[in-house]
């Protein structure tokens, strides 16, 4: 059954959601019921204060996510078009509003809105088995909502090729690109994701909760607004007390070290 699924685990002792998009008969593939359950699940996330950060992956081993339903889409009306694209758009922004780190777990199949739900989230780790591309030129379709995200993520000429040719990408050229951040063999993807978790989690959760909120404050401002709002957060976290306890912790450390 097609399905959403939240779990928890803990990793370096600090609390770590898992959403898994449970299609894989279909590549998971998202029609209009698992676009709303994803959207269900990172909603359900924005206000919990447990989770250090989510992961965000496919079921079994041949997709990350294979795209939007093609068959579902066919069957859209100029009238229904705008309501499916834009409830697309509420899974990624969903993704994109949690104020933890959101790491893509990719494996297999990344296309289309898939490759979109990929950019939505910060940080991209692929297994070197994955495949990468916006077909839906190749359908009659411009790649629309977070493809606008792709000209900054992995430079103009890139996204043009990406989104004008609808071919696709293996994971090495995906990293050289700048799609993703690593690029591992299949085998050893979920050791990379809790090596990049483990340094999440090893530093101040308020301090990474500001600087992800920074950093998409920081898209929409121009340079000098950008380098000037960050001013106040850096206050505030004396206020929270946070980087007193952590530096105290730091120094005491050093002292031993020299004894």
């Amino acid at each position: 059954m097609a399905n959403v699924k939240v779990d928890k685990r803990t990793v370096a002792g600090a609390s770590i959601a898992l959403i898994t998009v449970e299609r894989p008969e279909k590549l998971n593939s998202l029609n209009s019921d698992m676009i709303a359950k994803l959207t269900a699940a990172a909603a359900g996330l924005l206000n919990d204060p447990e989770p250090r950060a989510v992961v965000l992956t496919g079921a079994g081993e041949r997709a990350f996510i294979g795209g939007a339903d093609v068959a579902e889409m066919a069957e859209l009306t100029p009238r229904n078009a705008a309501k499916f694209i834009m409830v697309l758009h509420g899974a990624a922004a969903a993704l994109r509003a949690l104020p933890i780190p959101v790491i893509a777990r990719i494996r297999g199949f990344c296309l289309g809105g898939g490759m979109e739900i990929a950019a939505a989230c910060d940080i991209r780790i692929a297994a070197d088995d994955s495949t990468f591309g916006m077909p839906e030129v190749s359908l009659g379709l411009p790649s629309v909502i977070e493809a606008a995200i792709f000209p900054r993520l992995i430079g103009e000429g890139r996204a043009n090729w990406l989104l004008l040719t609808g071919d696709t990408l293996d994971a090495k050229k995906a990293y050289e690109w700048g799609f993703l951040e690593d690029v591992v063999p299949a085998a050893g993807l979920d050791v990379a994701v809790e090596k990049i978790l483990a340094a999440i989690v090893r530093n101040g959760s308020q301090a990474i909760r500001a600087q992800k909120e920074l950093m998409r404050r920081w898209d929409a401002l121009p340079l000098d607004e950008a380098i000037l709002s960050s001013i106040p957060d850096f206050v505030h976290a004396y206020n929270v007390g946070e980087p007193q306890r952590m530096m105290k912790k730091f120094l005491e450390r050093k002292k031993k070290k020299k004894r």
